[in-house]
C-alpha cells in the first residue's frame, strides 16, 4: 500500500538528498552541508544552508526542492510554499511541490485549483489524490459529486475502509448524521473506524441522534476503562446527556488536514520511515492548528529522529486547559529525558503530577524516571501513588507492580521486591519480563534455585528471543552446576545480543567451568571491550574482569570466599 499511496521512498529521496551536481564552487559547500544535515534529520540546519546554496544558483530545481522538503520538515510551510510554485512554474515533477501546493490551496480555500490539477501526473499519489478530490467537491458545495468520488474510490482494492470512513467525516460535516451513522454501524469504515480518533467521531455522531447510552456502549466496547482525559470529558458529556458537537471534521479544509493525517497513520503503521510519516503530519497541523492528534504524531515521529528539541517545541503547542494537555507534558518529559535534561523532565512530571494527580501514568512515568536516576526511595514513593489509583483488576497494576518491585532490588529490600514480584505474577503469571527478573534476582542471591529454573524456563518458552531472558536461563544452569547444559543457553544469549558485555562476561565464567580456558579468557576481553567505563548500573565489573584474566575464575572465587566450581566437571 506504502508504494501505491506515494512513491515516497524513490521521489521523495530525490529531494532530501538529490544526486545532481550543483556545478557551481560558490555552491557546493552550502549544498554539501545541507545534504549531511538532512540525513541526519537536522531540518533547521538543512534549510539554512540549502537558503545560502540557493541564493547563489537561485535557479537550481534541485536546492529548490531539497529547501522545500527541508521547510516542510520542519512545519514552515509558507516558506516551502514559494519554492513549490517556481518549480511547478517550471513544470517539474516533484510530489513534494505537488503536496506544499495542494495544501496550499486548500489552507484559502481554493477547491477550483485542487480541482483543476486533478489528472496531473505528478500528483501526490492516486489515494491520496482521489480523497483530496472528493473532500475538495465537498468544498464547492457539491456533494452529490463528492459522494460519487468516495463511492468510486471506495472500489479500489484496500481501500474501502479508509475510503468510507471519510465518506462518514463528510456526511457528518454537512449534517447528514444518520447518512455517516449507517457507515459506522453496517462496520464499513474498517481500521480507521476502529482507531481511537475513529470511535470518537462514531460517539460525535450517535450524540447528534440523541443516541446517548448507544454513544456510551461504543466508547466502552473499544477501550473498556482505560480512559483518559479527553475522553472522559466526552462520557460526562453523554451521561449528562448534554449536546455534543461533531468536532472532528467541521468542513473541506479539515477533512483533508484529515487526509493528511489518515495517511500519515497509515505510513506509520506500515513502517514507512519516520521522516516520510513527518510530511504528511506537517501538512495536517498546517490545515488544522488544532489537530490535537496530529501534533502528538508529529512530536512522536521528531523524537523517532533524534530531534528532540523540536518536539518539545511541538509539544508545547497544547493549551494547559486541553483535555489532551496531560499526554502532550508526558511526551515532553520523555524528550527532555532522551535529550539528557532529566532533571527538567522530573520538573514537568512534578508540576504534572499537581494539575494531573489523579492520573495514575503521571506519578508511574515520574517513578521510571526518578529509578532511572537512582532515586529509589523517590520512584518507590511515585509507584506507591500510581498503585493508589489503579483498581486490583486494572491491567496496568502488574507493570506498576513490577516497576517498584525493581526499585525495591535496587535498594536493596529483597523481601519488598519479592513481594511485589510475585503479586505482579498473581495477576499475570506468564509474564515472561516478571518471572525472569524474579527468578534472576533468586539466582544471584543463591536460594530457591529450582524454583528459579522453573520461573526462568517459563520466561523463555514466551520469550525465547530475549538475549536476556536467554542468558537468566544460562545462569541458573550455572549456578546449579549443570555446566554442559548452560553452555548452550549462553551462547544462544550471545547470538541475541552480542555486545552486551554481562551477556559475554557469563560466557566466559561457563567456558571456564567446562575446561575451555582460551575461549574463556576471549569472551572476556570482549566483555571488557563492550564496557561503558561511565555506565555505573552494568552488573559487569570490569576489575573483576580484568582478574579473571589474570589468574582464572577459580583463583578469583577463592579470593572471594564463593563455592568453587564443582568438582564432578572434571576441571
Amino acid at each position: 500500500m506504502m508504494r501505491k499511496a506515494l512513491g515516497m521512498a524513490a521521489v521523495l529521496a530525490l529531494a532530501g538528498m538529490a544526486n545532481a551536481p550543483v556545478q557551481a564552487q560558490s555552491v557546493a559547500g552550502p549544498y554539501l552541508a545541507g545534504r549531511h544535515a538532512a540525513v541526519n534529520s537536522d531540518y533547521s540546519e538543512a534549510a539554512r544552508y540549502y537558503a545560502q546554496a540557493l541564493a547563489r544558483d537561485s535557479q537550481n530545481v534541485e536546492l529548490m526542492e531539497s529547501a522545500a522538503l527541508s521547510y516542510l520538515s520542519l512545519g514552515e510551510v509558507e516558506r516551502a510554499l514559494p519554492l513549490a510554485r517556481v518549480l511547478e512554474a517550471k513544470k517539474q515533477r516533484s510530489q513534494v511541490a505537488r503536496m506544499l501546493l495542494t495544501a496550499g490551496h486548500a489552507q484559502v480555500e481554493d477547491y477550483k485549483a485542487i480541482l483543476s490539477s486533478e489528472d496531473d501526473s505528478s500528483g501526490i499519489g492516486p489515494w491520496v489524490d482521489g480523497l483530496v478530490k472528493a473532500w475538495a467537491l465537498m468544498g464547492t458545495g457539491d456533494v452529490r459529486a463528492a459522494m460519487a468520488a468516495f463511492d468510486t474510490l471506495s472500489k479500489e482494492a484496500g481501500m474501502q475502509g479508509f475510503v468510507m470512513y471519510h465518506k462518514a467525516l463528510a456526511l457528518a460535516s454537512v449534517g447528514d448524521f444518520e447518512g455517516a451513522e449507517k457507515i459506522f454501524g453496517d462496520q464499513v469504515a474498517g481500521a480507521a473506524g476502529q482507531t481511537r480518533r475513529g470511535v470518537m467521531a462514531h460517539a460525535e455522531i450517535l450524540a447528534q441522534l440523541d443516541r446517548h447510552n448507544d454513544a456510551l456502549q461504543v466508547i466502552e466496547a473499544s477501550f473498556g476503562g482505560s480512559t483518559d482525559p479527553e475522553l472522559d470529558v466526552l462520557i460526562a458529556a453523554l451521561n449528562a446527556k448534554e449536546a455534543v458537537p461533531f468536532s472532528h471534521v467541521r468542513g473541506a479544509k479539515s477533512g483533508i488536514a484529515e487526509v493528511f493525517f489518515t495517511f500519515a497513520a497509515v505510513l506509520k503503521s506500515e513502517a514507512a520511515g519516520d521522516y516520510y510519516v513527518l510530511l504528511y503530519t506537517r501538512l495536517a497541523r498546517y490545515l488544522r492548528p488544532d489537530h490535537v492528534d496530529a501534533l502528538l504524531l508529529t512530536a512522536n515521529l521528531l523524537e523517532g529522529l533524534g530531534q528532540q528539541d523540536l518536539a518539545i517545541e511541538e509539544y508545547k503547542d497544547v493549551p494547559a486547559d486541553s483535555p489532551t494537555y496531560h499526554a502532550a507534558e508526558l511526551g515532553r518529559a520523555d524528550a527532555l529525558r532522551r535529550s539528557g535534561k532529566a532533571d527538567q523532565a522530573i520538573e514537568v512530571l512534578e508540576q504534572l503530577a499537581r494539575s494531573h494527580g489523579d492520573l495514575a501514568v503521571v506519578h508511574s512515568t515520574l517513578g521510571d524516571v526518578l529509578r532511572g536516576q537512582d532515586d529509589f526511595k523517590g520512584a518507590i514513593a511515585a509507584y506507591d501513588r500510581a498503585i493508589e489509583r489503579v483498581s486490583d483488576t486494572a491491567r496496568l497494576r502488574w507493570v506498576l507492580l513490577y516497576s517498584r518491585g525493581i526499585a525495591y532490588e535496587r535498594m536493596g529490600d529483597e523481601a519488598a521486591s519479592e513481594a511485589d514480584f510475585r503479586a505482579a505474577l498473581a495477576i499475570n503469571p506468564e509474564q515472561p519480563q516478571v518471572l525472569n527478573y524474579l527468578g534472576y534476582s533468586m539466582v544471584e542471591q543463591q536460594r530457591n534455585l529450582d524454583e528459579a529454573l522453573d520461573m526462568i524456563e517459563r520466561a523463555v518458552a514466551a520469550s525465547p528471543d530475549s538475549g536476556y531472558i536467554v542468558d537468566s536461563l544460562g545462569w541458573v544452569f550455572y549456578r546449579l552446576g549443570r555446566y554442559d547444559e548452560a553452555v548452550g543457553q549462553m551462547e544462544r544469549a550471545v547470538e541475541l545480543i552480542p555486545i552486551d558485555p554481562v551477556v559475554n562476561d557469563h560466557l566466559g565464567d561457563v567456558y571456564w567451568a567446562v575446561g575451555r580456558f582460551r575461549e574463556a579468557e576471549f569472551q572476556w576481553s570482549r566483555a571488557l571491550s563492550f564496557i561503558d567505563e561511565d555506565d555505573t548500573d552494568t552488573e559487569a565489573d570490569p576489575d573483576r574482569i580484568r582478574r579473571k584474566l589474570e589468574v582464572g575464575l577459580d583463583v578469583v572465587l577463592e579470593e572471594e570466599g564463593a563455592p568453587p566450581l564443582k568438582v564432578a566437571n572434571d576441571i
